[in-house]
Parts: C-alpha cells; structure tokens; sequence
C-alpha cells in the first residue's frame, strides 16, 4: 500500500486526483459512464481508505448504488488491492471489474442493484460484529437520490434504536440522479435534520475536502450510529466540462478526455 495509510491532507488529495484518473481511463474504453460518481466522491473515497479510517480487509464496506462502483476499483488499484491491470477491462464483455456491481465484484463485502437497500445490509454486518464481539465497523456508502427509498428511513430507524455505534454511513451528497437534479424530482432536505430526528450523530462536510471527511469520520459516540453528509458537485468542481454535460452519465470523446485529464493531472502534481 506503499505511503498509505496516512492522514497527510496532501498526500489524501493527491490520491483521490489518482482515483478520478483511473476512472476517467476506465470509462474512455467504452467512450461514456459512470465518471460523474468518481469525480464527486473520490475525496471521499480517498479519506475512507487512503487514511486508514476503514481498515480493508477488516473493516466491513457496503456500496449502495452500484452504479458508484467505479470509484472503488479507482482507490483499489491504488492501495494494492487489486491488480491495477485490471482497469484496462472495466466494462468489458467477461471483465471482472463489471461497470455496475455484481456478486462477483471484488473487494467490497455488499453492493447493491436496487437502490436503497445498502443499509439494510450495512446493519446486518454491524449486528453481526456485535454479536461476535469483534472491533470491525461497517462503512455503508449511499447516495443523495436513495434517500427517496422509504427502505432507507426504516433502516435509519432500526439502527438508532439498536445503538449501532460501529455503524457509519456516508452520503454523497451531490444532487444528481437518473432523472435529474434531487432537488427537482423529490425534495430531500434538510437531510442533516432528519438523520438527526431518527436518532444519528450527524456531520455535514464539504465532500471535496479531505481534511473534513476525515475528521468527521473519526467522531464517535457510544450509543449511536454515525452518518456523514458529504455536499459534493457532480463534476468534481473541475472546470473542463462544459454546462451541457450530464454528470450522471458522462459522455467522454477523446478533445474532452484530453483537457479534463490536463486538469486532474494538475491536481496530481
């Protein structure tokens, strides 16, 4: 895993410049995908395993919206836990590394077709770690627009009231579904508000601050379960896609792939 873990906040930024890097190269193979969900949630991806906050291998990671599965072949390929060759296949017909996470996906211990289900599971792990008396917690990863899914407040419901205190769930937050904007398809806030009102310690971060996912992800309280609301942007706040740009489902010819790759490198550096 070479300088990781670490909580250098430069080394952490580098490292999710590296994670939309590769993804942005595994969705060039097919020319369109998933690239908006890595560039708004590779800060986040980069504190959860770049910092050692979740311990891979140990600690429990549940990927929600499967579709987000990109962004953790991204950091995998770069903390050694799967064969960076791999990326060159995402996608592809037979590929391990499919675009929408399967049972066969590697390195993740529950993803999800159907939104919405993500922390059902998540809570599964952490009773499961109670009852053996284990130190994992469970990291449950979801999205802004699940937070239509009734499913996902029962959820929330059942793991306040069982104390789930080794229990995190994290939120991107960057207002981008299938169908739109979150804001124009079913009002979701104040999310902070609610997650609170079902019994959650709440932090509510800049998602592309590395520095404030990490710190958030290191509070804890006893009795309750931890949910971090990370406000992120679609685009990863780069400036080389133009407005027309669908961030859910971004189509990549090669003039575009070759600015927003200029761009990311300068991160990088």
């Amino acid at each position: 895993m070479g300088k990781y873990p670490t909580e250098n906040i430069g080394d952490l930024r580098r490292l999710a410049a590296r994670i939309r890097l590769n993804a942005l190269q595994m969705v060039a193979i097919q020319g369109f995908g998933y690239l908006g969900q890595a560039l708004s949630a590779g800060d986040i991806y980069a504190a959860l395993f770049g910092s050692g906050a979740l311990r891979p291998r140990h600690d429990r990671f549940i990927v929600s919206p499967g579709h987000y599965i990109v962004v953790l072949y991204a950091v995998a390929a770069e903390l050694g836990l799967i064969d960076p060759a791999e990326l060159s296949s995402y996608g592809l017909d037979g590929a391990l590394l499919e675009a929408i996470s399967t049972e066969r996906t590697p390195f993740v211990d529950l993803s999800c077709g159907s939104l919405g289900q993500g922390l059902s599971g998540a809570i599964g792990f952490a009773l499961a770690s109670r009852f053996a008396r284990d130190d994992r917690r469970v990291f449950a990863f979801l999205s802004d627009g699940e937070m239509e899914e009734g499913q996902v407040w029962e959820a929330a419901m059942f793991a306040a009231h069982h104390k789930l205190s080794n229990l995190v769930a994290v939120i991107d937050v960057n207002n981008s579904q299938v169908d739109g904007t979150v804001t124009s398809v079913t009002t979701i806030e104040p999310i902070a508000a609610k997650w609170q009102a079902f019994g959650w310690r709440t932090e509510e971060v800049d998602g592309h601050d590395v520095g404030a996912v990490l710190r958030a992800l290191k509070t804890r309280q006893a009795d309750k379960p931890l949910v971090v609301i990370a406000h992120t942007d679609i685009l990863g706040r780069l400036k080389s896609f133009p407005p027309t740009v669908d961030g859910h489902f971004i189509k990549l010819d090669a003039s575009l792939q070759e600015v927003v790759i200029r761009e990311l490198e300068n991160f990088d550096a």
